[in-house]
This record gives C-alpha cells, sequence and structure tokens, in this order.
C-alpha cells in the first residue's frame, strides 16, 4: 500500500455554523471563488485517495447540491440527530466499504488554507510512525480556547484536553489541536463504537477515539504544521474575511513569482482558478474571478473586474467590467466599458469608453469605439461603428439580431433596428434610423430632411438671451431684415427652399 495515499477522507460539513448569521450554510461562504467545502473536497482529492466521504446534515440537498458541481465522484453521508463530531465520522464511516483497510483522513468543511500537501505529510507521518493515530497541531502565541495537545515523556500524545476542561499547567502549552486526523481505519471503527454521548453537551466527541486508545496501549503521535493559517478554521465573518485576506496573498504571490506583475496586491483580487501568462501587468484596484484565463504580456487595470472569461496575449483592458467573454490577442477595451455574457471581441479589436456589449461578436480589427449599445450582433473584420450608435435588438416581445459586413461604416449616433444586415464594405449616414438591409458597397441615408426656418427665435423666445445673441449675430453680418421663408437640406447635403425640394 502506498503510504502517502489514504483509504479514504472523510470530510465534516454538517454543522450550521450560526454565528455566521446567515441563510447560506457556513461551508457554502466563498473565498477565492471556491466555496469552504470546496477547499478541502480539491485538498482531498491531492491525496489521490480512492473514496472522499462529506458528511452533511444542516440544508443537506443545498450543500450536496453545490458539492457534486465541484465533484461528481464524492460519497455523501447523512448525520443523524445524534451531535458531536465523534458521530459525524462515525456516520462518514458508514458511507465507506465495510471491509476498508488502511489509513482515514478526517477533516473538516471550514479549514480553506489547508492544502492537499500537508494531508500527504499527515498520511506519510502516521504510515512510516506506526501510530493508530495521528493528529494535526501547532504552536500558538495564544492558546486561549483550543483544546491542548499533552504529551508524555517520549513525546507520543498523551491526550487531547479542552481549554474549559484543563489544569492551569495544562494551559501553558502552546501545543493545540487542529482538529485533522490520520486514523487506522480499524482502530477508529472500533473506538467509535465505545464513545458514547453522556456528557454535559450530550456530544459523541471525536477526541474521545484518542482516550480510547491510549487505554488500549496503541500509539498517537501528532504532526506540527508550522503554517498556523493551515488549521484555522471559518466560524463568523470576521473569520472569513481574515482568511480570505490571507489566501489572497498566498495567490497573488504564487502569480508575481511566475513572472507576473502585480503593482498592488492588497488592492488586487485573484480567484484560486485564475491563470495568468508571464509578464502581464495588473494594475491597483483589479479582480480576476472566476474561471477566468489571462494571456502573455497584457494589461489589466486600473479598475478592472474580469469574471469566467479568456483574455489572450498582449491584450489591454482598462476600468471595464467583463463577464463570460472572450478578448482577443492585442484586443483594447475601455475605460469604462461593459462586457456581458457571450461578447466576443477579434484579436486587435476594440470596445471603447462607455460602450456595453452583449451576445455581440465583433470581429478582428473592427472598433466599437465610443458610447454604443451593441447588443445581438455580429460585426465583421475592419468594420467602424461611430459614436452613439445603438443596436434596438428589443421589440419588446423578442430578441433580433443585426449584422455589420466586413470593412463597413457606422456613421455617428445611428440606430440599427434589427433584424437588419449591412453588407461587406457599406455605409450608413450619421443619425441614420435604419430598417432595412444595406447591400454591399451601398450608402444608407435614413432620417429626416433638415429644415432651417429663419426668424423663429425672434418671434418665438422674443426677449430671451438667445435672442439678444441671434440679433447681435444678424447685426454683426449685416443680415438683411428677417423673412419668413423657411430652408431645408436633402439627403445629399444641398439646400433648397421649402416648397421647392427637389424630388
Amino acid at each position: 500500500m502506498n503510504a502517502t495515499r489514504p483509504a479514504a477522507v472523510v470530510i465534516l460539513a454538517a454543522g450550521e455554523g450560526t454565528r455566521m448569521k446567515s441563510d447560506l450554510p457556513k461551508v457554502l461562504h466563498p473565498i477565492g471563488g471556491l466555496a469552504l467545502v470546496g477547499h478541502a473536497i480539491r485538498a482531498a482529492r491531492h491525496t489521490e485517495s480512492e473514496f472522499v466521504a462529506v458528511v452533511v446534515r444542516h440544508q443537506r440537498d443545498r450543500v450536496v447540491e453545490q458539492c457534486q458541481i465541484l465533484d461528481t465522484g464524492l460519497l455523501f453521508a447523512d448525520q443523524d440527530e445524534i451531535k458531536g463530531t465523534g458521530r459525524a465520522v462515525e456516520c462518514g464511516l458508514a458511507s465507506l466499504p465495510a471491509d476498508l483497510e488502511g489509513t482515514v483522513l478526517v477533516t473538516s468543511g471550514d479549514v480553506p488554507l489547508l492544502t492537499g500537501q500537508t494531508l500527504v505529510e499527515l498520511t506519510t507521518k502516521h504510515a512510516e510512525s506506526g501510530s493508530a493515530i495521528t493528529l494535526v497541531s501547532a504552536r500558538v502565541p495564544n492558546p486561549f480556547g483550543y483544546g491542548r495537545v499533552v504529551r508524555d515523556r517520549d513525546g507520543s500524545v498523551e491526550a487531547i484536553v479542552e481549554h474549559k476542561d484543563a489544569t492551569d499547567e495544562q494551559r501553558e502549552i502552546d501545543e493545540i489541536n487542529a482538529g485533522i486526523y490520520a486514523f487506522d481505519a480499524a482502530v477508529l471503527r472500533s473506538a467509535l463504537e465505545q464513545v458514547t454521548d453522556q456528557n454535559a453537551q450530550g456530544e459523541k466527541y471525536l477526541t474521545d477515539v484518542v482516550s480510547i486508545a491510549r487505554s488500549e496501549g496503541l500509539k498517537v503521535d501528532a504532526h506540527v504544521v508550522e503554517d498556523l493559517w493551515q488549521t484555522e478554521g471559518v466560524n463568523d465573518r470576521v473569520q472569513l474575511a481574515s482568511l480570505g485576506r490571507v489566501l489572497n496573498q498566498r495567490v497573488c504571490e504564487t502569480h508575481m513569482r511566475a513572472g507576473v506583475t502585480i503593482v498592488d496586491p492588497a488592492s488586487t483580487w485573484i480567484d484560486v482558478d485564475v491563470s495568468i501568462g508571464q509578464d502581464t501587468t495588473i494594475l491597483p484596484g483589479t479582480q480576476l474571478l472566476g474561471a477566468t484565463t489571462i494571456g502573455s504580456g497584457c494589461t489589466l487595470g486600473p479598475e478592472v473586474t474580469i469574471a469566467h472569461s479568456e483574455v489572450a496575449d498582449a491584450a489591454s483592458i482598462v476600468r471595464a467590467e467583463v463577464h463570460h467573454a472572450k478578448i482577443g490577442a492585442e484586443a483594447t477595451v475601455g475605460p469604462y466599458s461593459y462586457l456581458r455574457p457571450g461578447t466576443v471581441l477579434g484579436a486587435k479589436g476594440k470596445i471603447g469608453g462607455f460602450v456595453e456589449t452583449k451576445n455581440a461578436n465583433i470581429g478582428e480589427g473592427a472598433k466599437v469605439p465610443h458610447l454604443t449599445y451593441c447588443g445581438d450582433a455580429t460585426i465583421g473584420e475592419g468594420a467602424n461603428i461611430g459614436a452613439g450608435t445603438i443596436f434596438a435588438n428589443y421589440d419588446g416581445v423578442a430578441k433580433h439580431h443585426t449584422t455589420v459586413g466586413k470593412h463597413s461604416f457606422v456613421g455617428s449616433d445611428s440606430v440599427l433596428v434589427a433584424p437588419v444586415n449591412i453588407g461587406d464594405g457599406a455605409y450608413v449616414g450619421a443619425g441614420s434610423a435604419l430598417t432595412h438591409d444595406v447591400e454591399p458597397g451601398q450608402i444608407a441615408v435614413a432620417r429626416g430632411h433638415q429644415r432651417n426656418i429663419d426668424g423663429w427665435v425672434a418671434r418665438s423666445r422674443a426677449g430671451t438671451k438667445s435672442a439678444a445673441a441671434a440679433e447681435a449675430a444678424r447685426a454683426a453680418r449685416g443680415d438683411s431684415a428677417h423673412t419668413d421663408q423657411s430652408n431645408s437640406v436633402d439627403a445629399e447635403g444641398d439646400s433648397t427652399t421649402e416648397g421647392n425640394q427637389s424630388s
């Protein structure tokens, strides 16, 4: 049997976590983009154990559902009305094969910084020392409230004494029990059968297994972990935030040592599943969330949030929100852009300031530079969308698609009323409200004629500053007296006298 590979891992995740003051089960609260229990599951899987069992009770179905999203191969054990960690482990064992032999690890669903490597080291030490039980311990400067690890003269563990039950001498011990164990499977089964709930709390304590093993002359050892954060559990939101900061600091340091520049790690938040290429620079105020992938040589920030998205090499994103989107190599985004799910920006493309996109496929080198809503659209390579353009995709009942062809040009302040297709190399005049297709090479102008009504301000706004300014300007130009003539400008820009327009 492989000494570094446990036969099974049991994760305790049945507690309600009342100190969280939340409708969400404690083990489902996230840090680093992953639920607390998700970190425990990943650490367990790192051991390569064949069996990983999660003990559940509080909001059982909700916890099971989220765990299965993370790992479909888990076993689940339901803790009954009998309370206590001893009973929880007993229920966990019942979900495992009855003839299971070897090392069984027991860990908690609320210790997110515990690493899989530490569990492997625990398993190895347990096997090499020939112990019946090996527990994880840590030496802390202030052990108040923790169970103390009492050792005998040969250094083996004699007992675990809870703080409230400890003598003054025992309270001076700085080695505390982390609640993470390696057990010989047979010893664990036998000892749990002897554990009772006849105590002040009415619970079956897992720590009683240690005293039972010692009374039978079996060896109990401790694996001291130098990294205290790996033993810290989450009991309230203050501890959740504290552990979250430590985890984020470690994630940032890992990326920096791999060749990523993070200007201000304190204001940069990176989830555990994010990957980042070398020579990418991350500026302050940036969040990289979920299963996001960042290429090499990118510049992100300041003030950028990217969630569940892909960013290719040498892209630049500044002051933008990006969700479930793909951004091509050397593309630029921002400032103040909002890329919603389904956005795909091609290589060397541009989504500029105050632009919102959704279900938009923007081709290589295409530009949507300013003040535009682009939803349910396909934009061909090299196309240019003028400032203030609206892709009117919703008719009040259904969404419709707009296609803009390669190397086409849409003038500023246009409305493209979907469904509509603009062919390759076509133009749309500024200010157009387009409702029909435009063929390749055509120019479409869809707007009313301009009318200039002479003397309107003098008549309708007499006595105002506008009227005075207009009169002064006319006098400076030497204009003649006002007339009632109105002029209009046709689609080609030629002025015509109203009533005498060309057809």
